[in-house]
């Protein structure tokens, strides 16, 4: 019965850790919570890189994401993918992106984006890319970018509807 005893509490402590595991990855900045942080892989020489990340406001003001910084780039901009007359054009968000109380906002390939210009070194599939985004009423946070595979779609590494240049 002891052995029983302690399969069980083993078994509930290791799903403890899973659990709280799952969730590390979110952070907080004020009412913001920030989460499914990820970047693709870039071939060598490649100077630039898209971040991925999904923004929940769950205050009952409006934030603005005005900026970013990062070791791996020399700068971090937001950017936005929008059809222009039949035309895909991508173009920075000079005045920020702005985050509604009780909305989300996901970043994503072929859309909004964190665009980390002049990297410095390549980003590597399997390693975490730390980046700190500037909110206007948040102030700083850094999140951990984790690098997928080079058409990853999703944070999960999804080739689904890869088409190669969406950034």
């Amino acid at each position: 019965m002891k052995t029983l005893s302690r399969i069980l509490a083993l078994a509930a402590l290791t799903a403890a850790v899973v659990s709280t595991a799952a969730h590390a990855e979110d952070v907080k900045a004020g009412d913001l919570v920030i989460t499914q942080a990820w970047t693709r892989a870039t071939p060598n020489g490649a100077k630039i890189g898209g971040g991925y990340l999904t923004i929940e406001n769950k205050g009952s003001a409006p934030d603005r994401l005005i900026g970013g910084s990062g070791d791996i780039a020399g700068r971090v901009e937001i950017h936005e993918m929008a059809m222009d007359n039949g035309v895909m054009k991508m173009r920075p968000l000079d005045k920020g992106l702005a985050i509604e109380p009780g909305k989300t906002v996901k970043l994503a390939p072929g859309g909004l984006h964190l665009m980390m210009l002049d990297l410095k070194n390549p980003l590597k599939q399997g390693d975490k890319v730390p980046v700190t985004l500037q909110f206007e009423k948040a102030g700083k946070v850094t999140v951990s970018l984790d690098v997928q595979s080079v058409g990853a779609q999703s944070p999960g590494g999804d080739h689904s509807g890869h088409g190669g240049h969406k950034m």
